[in-house]
């Protein structure tokens, strides 16, 4: 146990109450005192239910601690049970509680509900939030699947193929609105989807997972367990690619046309997004080589790595995740940036390595936010746990084409905002910037080398001659290049260019010659 002020993570019920909240006909009794209810405020508050978690606590007090705490158990199952009438029952105990070894989940199946009843084994002092997530949908799962007799049902041919998909949950980074991106290009391929789970599930929607022909482990982090157990019982393919960004995204579609028999090209040939044309322009070069700090949980912060440096050309300086159970995927994605990979759940120690990574941009979750706030740098939050405002009202999807241009817009304008003044600053010197320089209003009327907007006379010709006396040529595609900068910085532009040209003795000016220079003055 640690004493700290922020945690990453909280203890496995938690997990298990996310899985019970996403859920319908599902509750969850867990043995618990007073003070280990607080969870229900996660809920209500953060992800703004309507209604407060499918939970019963027994709220035992000092005082039952004097008599047989099993009873109270038995009396708050029993009333749990008659109140809420729920499909299947989960049982368990919080971190308080199992040092009393009441054995809850026994105590609940000695009672002969008419329901299935799930116990939790969370071992609650070695494990956390994340695990007990993953163990109670696996559990369900289980239960569920082994409880239907019949294997899949008969399908008739020529009918479309199925898929499952499991992972996304309450209290998940931005898991509503993934899912409809994910079913989206489940369409574009063909493919039905059969259930979702536990998001949005009942009971009887466990029961027709070996509908499917496959299973997509959306977050692993939840889904992964399950999946290789229907993987190892059923035999049903899964699918591990998670469609983060537009590379991934198409890496998704071409693993499941595989898994499938299916051809992926007409689907793959509509899977672009306005992100892809944007990171290509000639605005988003401002962009390039910034320097990246990235933290959260291993599914978000992996695929953030590879979306920064592959679609973005931002620099990863820095990658790691707090959930140690998924830290061989970070430790191999850091070692191939080149960065040591970060493994830890101490707040405090994710801020000195930011610190020294001395990054332009922090992606990570509530906690980054703060530590980029402190730092003076901007920052987008990518993973769980957030706060309010990552849950919006708005469709705000992370996951498939439109999560790809959510991710670009969420990632780029935080830098996008200084942009003014980074200019204003890499121009101070510049005689078009001075104080004494006439407005774009007082020079109206004025010939261009006056001043103002214009470029000078003597370099809007192809042929210029240098301050040097050396004489550089503009091919026209670099003109036309040229004519895509901003007029107000377009001057600046051109004498940078030339002036690079002429110091390294290269006679024609290209459009690589341009971004050559571009880099060299940005340094």
């Amino acid at each position: 146990m640690q004493l700290t002020l922020w945690s990453y993570e909280g203890p496995p019920h938690v997990g298990a109450l996310r899985v019970a909240a996403s859920m319908t006909g599902v509750h969850c009794v867990l043995h618990a005192p007073q003070g280990d209810t607080y969870a229900d405020l996660l809920f209500t508050m953060i992800e703004r239910r309507p209604a407060r978690p499918p939970v019963t606590y027994t709220t035992f007090s000092a005082r039952h601690l004097s008599r047989d705490t099993a009873e109270l158990v038995r009396e708050t199952v029993a009333a749990a049970y008659e109140r809420y009438q729920p499909q299947a029952l989960l049982v368990g105990d919080s971190c308080t509680a199992e040092l009393l070894q009441d054995q809850p989940a026994d105590l609940a199946r000695g009672m002969d509900l008419p329901v299935p009843v799930i116990g939790l084994e969370l071992s609650a002092y070695a494990r956390k939030e994340d695990f007990g997530a993953s163990e109670a949908f696996y559990q369900l799962v289980r239960a569920m699947v082994d409880e239907r007799a019949a294997g899949a049902e008969a399908r008739s041919a020529g009918e479309a193929p199925r898929a499952n998909i499991l992972g996304p949950t309450s209290l998940g980074f931005r898991c509503r609105d993934d899912v409809q991106e994910v079913a989206k290009l489940l369409e574009m391929l063909g493919v039905e989807v059969n259930a979702v789970a536990p998001l949005g599930a009942s009971p009887d929607d466990l029961r027709r997972i070996p509908d499917a022909d496959l299973n997509i482990c959306l977050y692993p982090e939840v889904a992964r367990a399950a999946c290789e157990w229907l993987q190892r019982r059923l035999r049903q393919p899964m699918i591990t690619t998670v469609p983060l960004g537009l590379g991934a995204t198409r890496d998704f579609l071409r693993e499941v046309g595989e898994a499938l028999g299916i051809d992926p090209s007409a689907a793959l040939e509509q899977a672009t997004a306005r992100m892809a044309w944007y990171s290509r322009s000639v605005d988003s070069n401002y962009l390039t080589g910034k320097r990246v700090f990235i933290f959260g949980d291993a599914t978000h912060a992996v695929a953030a790595a590879r979306i920064a440096s592959e679609e973005l050309g931002f620099r990863v300086v820095g990658l790691g995740t707090y959930a140690r159970e998924q830290a061989r995927e970070v430790r191999q994605a850091a070692k191939a940036y080149g960065v040591e990979p970060l493994i830890t759940d101490d707040y405090l120690e994710v801020e000195q390595a930011a610190s020294e990574a001395a990054p332009e941009l922090v992606l990570g979750t509530q906690m980054e936010r703060h530590i980029a706030k402190r730092l003076g740098v901007p920052c987008a939050v990518i993973s769980a746990p957030a706060h309010v405002q990552d849950f919006p009202a708005r469709y705000a999807p992370n996951m498939g084409l439109e999560g790809a241009n959510v991710i670009f817009d969420t990632w780029v304008h935080p830098l996008m905002m200084g942009l003014e003044e980074h200019l204003l600053g890499m121009f101070r010197e510049d005689f078009e910037f001075s104080d004494e320089a006439p407005s774009h209003v007082e020079a109206a009327g004025a010939p261009a080398g006056a001043g103002g907007s214009g470029e000078d006379a003597d370099t809007a010709t192809v042929a210029v001659e240098v301050e040097d006396g050396a004489e550089v040529r503009w091919t026209p595609e670099a003109e036309a290049e040229l004519k895509k900068i901003p007029f107000f910085v377009r001057g600046k532009a051109r004498r940078n260019t030339e002036r690079f040209a002429a110091d390294r003795g290269i006679a024609t000016i290209t459009v690589e010659t341009i971004y050559d220079a571009k880099a060299h003055f940005s340094r």
